[in-house]
């Protein structure tokens, strides 16, 4: 994990990725959080600043397909220590991105790794389907 040099810009956009632990964030909707409070950071810069805080481990970029924005999010120190799993669910109707801990799948992963001697990523393992609040807009 390499380090960068710390520039105003680069601790605006992590303080706020701080704030939104445990949300996913594309790079548009980060630029339109700044954007809409003013801030003169552009897209460009707003980019590279999260590509940078990805090299340096403190966020986590998805790429969940290839219609799909990457989605970015903030990742705290224990988290690291931890080696949480985390799985993923995605709406098809609203697009949302959910997390999904369960000890189920990480037994699954285990055994791909010792059945079958296959390493299965977490992050980039999603599951398709629609959420509550989706769903539940089609009964009424």
């Amino acid at each position: 994990m390499k380090t960068m040099y710390k520039t105003r810009q680069r601790e605006e956009l992590l303080e706020y990725l701080k704030d939104l632990h445990g949300e996913h964030m594309t790079a548009a909707m980060v630029w339109e959080h700044f954007h809409a409070n003013g801030s003169s950071i552009g897209k460009a810069t707003i980019y590279r600043r999260l590509e940078q805080l990805v090299e340096e481990g403190l966020v986590y970029k998805y790429v969940i397909d290839a219609n799909s924005p990457a989605c970015f999010e903030y990742v705290p120190e224990e988290s690291h220590e931890k080696h949480e799993v985390c799985f993923h669910c995605k709406c098809e109707k609203c697009g949302k991105l959910f997390h999904m801990h369960s000890e189920e799948l990480e037994e699954l992963q285990e055994e791909l790794k010792a059945k079958h001697r296959f390493s299965m990523d977490p992050r980039r393992t999603v599951f398709y389907g629609v959420c509550d609040a989706c769903d539940g807009r089609k009964e009424k």
